[in-house]
């Protein structure tokens, strides 16, 4: 820079600081500031989203400071009264400024979304490894709870439930699974305030547990005098969702909240998703469990720590751990083998897995929420191949929903169906039935069990309303055979383990759609028994002498 330039830059800066105005110029702009900074501290809670992906998403965080830092410069500048054209014109100065940030804006977008993308990469590639590092691999599958079936889908729940209730100025919220005192799971309800001048004056009314355990008979739970001081659909500082923010404002709430029962008292359970930085390779952010908030009836709510939610008697038995942090380790093992690996045209794609596909119409989504032995309610992923070409299971995944402790199985050789190839199987255990919205039934909400130590997708078949169950099939994930009940006590005696011959009103069918059933072969001792085909006139097809201790599986060719 010539000595000339120097000397005009200096002249410029003496006459910014010799500005008659700059005292009221410098005093207006602080004042507007504060002002502004007491508008978002009162409504923080409204800017959470903003401001928290602002601190955890080196993305935004660099295109928020960039574009803070451009306009706090911009707006403490005063005017070059000498030298600006137009300087007289204040809406000249607003619009040259605006112009300059328009510029910055762009410049910051361009630079952020280019870090934004490794960054992405990065964090996935972390938190494969974090998952794998932390996972136990299982010789076999954990066993189910043989009381805790989930036998009525949340349609038909939502169906039942509101068709069974009135309130003339409340409403049943979304439904959320939760355990019920005596340990039987539940689709569980916030009873809310409802319509808007009721949201702006009334309060919630408690909570609804509706058992999902049983086809019919079912109890239905209303702690309907139980009124929250804080609660869902309850508008601005009357909401749970305000109070939880502004007292953990750096934590993120995304799953839904559970409400359930203890001794009595209605509670409300929030899983709190936080992240972490990572500094290396280059700088980035991993979702992690950052506890539980309790909201209690009279308002209190307490941020539990993980360890602290656990040792709460309270929460005894609840889910604890997000799932927005299950399904994102889940989403995120494609990338266990490397970020190189996964890519298109370079990569090999070798032990690429993601979340096993659903089939429109299933009514449920991954991760499933199961409870195992011992009233364990676990997260289960089902994990296919890479691809649209292939469908089996390669691994099962467990995520415990109270310490976050994850385990899987693998296949290995063996090649599993998948929750889209079991439902087909439910549905060609009746060719008479035509399924769908527009037929006579639906099969729904495939979730995996495991009996005797194999893996079973556990579907109902529902009315095309939704309305009812009409009866239960389980498609094994080894051979193809499904079995048909029509009873909760039969679910229940086939979990624990009883042979599908010696339940009253079971059908079993094998691949082909034939049915099979069994006779003994009490006068030749070395046949146990014999599996009796029938086709669907119920003409027996052909009888097939099964040796003492003979493994029997189906397996089946079309050509």
């Amino acid at each position: 820079m010539s000595q000339e330039d120097d000397q005009t830059t200096d002249s410029r800066v003496q006459r910014l600081l010799n500005h008659d105005n700059l005292p009221r110029f410098l005093g207006i702009r602080i004042l507007g500031l504060l002002l502004l900074a007491v508008i978002v501290w009162i409504a923080r809670p409204i800017f959470h989203g903003v401001i928290y992906n602002a601190v955890y998403s080196p993305g935004v965080l660099i295109l928020t400071l960039g574009l803070l830092i451009a306009g706090l410069i911009l707006l403490f500048t005063p005017p070059d009264t000498e030298n600006s054209v137009g300087h007289a014109d204040p809406i000249f100065r607003l619009q040259q400024k605006a112009a300059i940030l328009g510029t910055v804006f762009v410049v910051l977008f361009i630079i952020s979304a280019m870090y934004a993308i490794p960054a992405s990469l990065v964090e996935q590639r972390s938190l494969a490894q974090d998952t794998m590092e932390d996972a136990d691999i299982l010789g076999e599958f954990p066993e189910v709870n043989e009381e805790n079936a989930r036998i009525t889908p949340r349609a038909v729940a939502d169906t039942q439930t509101r068709g069974s209730v009135s309130y003339r100025q409340h409403r049943l919220g979304d439904s959320d699974i939760a355990r019920m005192s005596d340990g039987r799971l539940a689709w569980s309800y916030a009873i809310e305030p409802d319509p808007f001048r009721v949201q702006l004056t009334g309060n919630q009314r408690g909570v609804l547990l509706s058992d999902m355990t049983r086809m019919e008979n079912r109890e239905m739970q209303a702690f309907d005098d139980n009124h929250f001081r804080y609660g869902e659909n309850m508008l601005l500082h009357r909401s749970a969702d305000w109070n939880l923010k502004t007292s953990d404002y750096w934590s993120a709430y995304v799953d839904d909240p559970i409400e359930f029962v203890h001794d009595d008292s209605a509670y409300m359970a929030y899983t709190k998703t936080g992240h972490e930085w990572r500094l290396s390779p280059i700088p980035h952010t991993v979702p992690v469990w950052n506890g539980v908030a309790l909201v209690h009836e009279d308002g209190t709510i307490d941020h539990l720590s993980p360890e602290e939610a656990q040792q709460s008697e309270i929460l005894a038995g609840q889910r604890l751990y997000p799932l927005d942090v299950a399904e994102r380790q889940m989403s995120s093992l494609g990338y266990r083998n490397g970020i190189i690996n996964q890519l298109s045209v370079v990569g090999s794609f070798e032990g690429v897995i993601e979340p096993a596909t659903l089939p429109s119409g299933a009514g449920n989504d991954q991760p499933f929420v199961i409870d195992l032995a011992g009233e364990q309610m676990t997260y289960v992923m089902a994990m296919e191949p890479h691809g649209t070409s292939t469908a089996g299971l390669d691994e099962v995944w467990f995520v415990d929903a109270t310490t976050g402790e994850l385990s899987y199985y693998a296949t290995g050789a063996e090649s599993l169906r998948g929750p889209d190839r079991a439902m087909g199987i439910a549905r060609g255990t009746d060719t008479q039935t035509s399924w769908g919205p527009d037929g006579d039934a639906l099969v729904v909400e495939p979730v995996p069990v495991s009996v005797d130590g194999q893996l079973w997708w556990h579907s109902k078949v529902v009315t095309p309303d939704q309305t009812d169950v009409v009866r239960n099939i389980f498609v094994n994930a080894h051979t193809d055979e499904a079995v048909i009940l029509f009873d909760t006590e039969e679910v229940y005696e086939f979990i624990g383990g009883t042979d599908v011959d010696d339940l009253d009103s079971a059908e079993a069918i094998d691949e082909t759609g034939d049915e099979i059933d069994t006779e003994p072969a009490p006068d030749d001792d070395a046949v146990d028994y014999y599996i009796v085909i029938y086709d669907e006139d119920g003409q027996e097809i052909d009888r097939i002498p099964i040796e003492p201790g003979q493994d029997v599986a189906f397996e089946s060719e079309r050509k």
